[in-house]
């Protein structure tokens, strides 16, 4: 991941992905660097994690959080907190969005489509999750990324690879997706910007030249 990363990040991908884990990573390793930084939860569909769950941890770091009160229900697209334009209007705020991969997700974003464009300042990832069901090839991937790009009237920017198995996953899994994410960055003509890791897996040596971002996993609250 670049040492300069833009105001708005924002990640993306299909239900399972890992999306939500890697955005309150990024979140707490921006703060490490800047002043004001905030999460906004636009996954409003049910997710099985939400940014919530990480609520006392983010607060002990100072990163804002900011989600809808709905998320996790089933109502279809709630109103989004008002509190939400705030951070992606303020230039001096760096914002990490946590968007679903379902059209509900999508459209959520949309409705801040034309102010991100107008900034310029912004990337959008795509979460790839090569062991997810609906995921398992660069193809299938590829079909769900264009299809949240017409949702949200937004263009990815780059390809996070997170193909994982959870607490299960080895180093031999993580170099095994590589190829599949390179095959997807070259359907797509995106960078594969970073591949995230378990914490404890990130220094192995086989995983040197896979540009990896450490993921120390959050757990949901019971």
């Amino acid at each position: 991941m670049s040492n300069h990363p833009k105001r708005i990040t924002i990640f993306c991908g299909h239900y399972g992905s890992g999306k939500t884990n890697i955005a309150v990573n990024f979140a707490l390793h921006l703060r490490q660097a800047h002043q004001k930084v905030s999460i906004l939860d636009l996954d409003i569909v049910n997710p099985y994690f939400r940014t919530k769950d990480s609520q006392k941890e983010l607060d002990a770091a100072g990163v804002e959080l900011i989600c809808s009160d709905y998320a996790g229900s089933n109502l279809d697209i709630p109103a989004l907190p008002a509190a939400m334009q705030r951070p992606i209007a303020d230039h001096n705020t760096f914002c990490v969005l946590d968007i679903g991969g379902d059209d509900q997700g999508a459209v959520a974003l949309g409705r801040f489509a034309d102010q991100i464009k107008a900034e310029g300042n912004y990337d959008m990832l795509f979460v790839a999750n090569f062991f997810r069901p609906l995921t398992k090839t660069p193809q299938e991937a590829f079909a769900v990324l264009r299809e949240i790009e017409a949702a949200c009237h937004l263009p990815f920017t780059g390809i996070v690879n997170n193909s994982n198995i959870g607490d299960e996953t080895a180093v031999e899994d993580i170099l095994a997706s590589g190829e599949k994410a390179r095959r997807l960055s070259e359907l797509s003509g995106l960078p594969l910007v970073m591949t995230s890791v378990r914490e404890d897996l990130a220094n192995a040596k086989a995983l040197a030249d896979e540009n990896v971002f450490p993921l120390h996993l959050q757990e949901k609250l019971i």
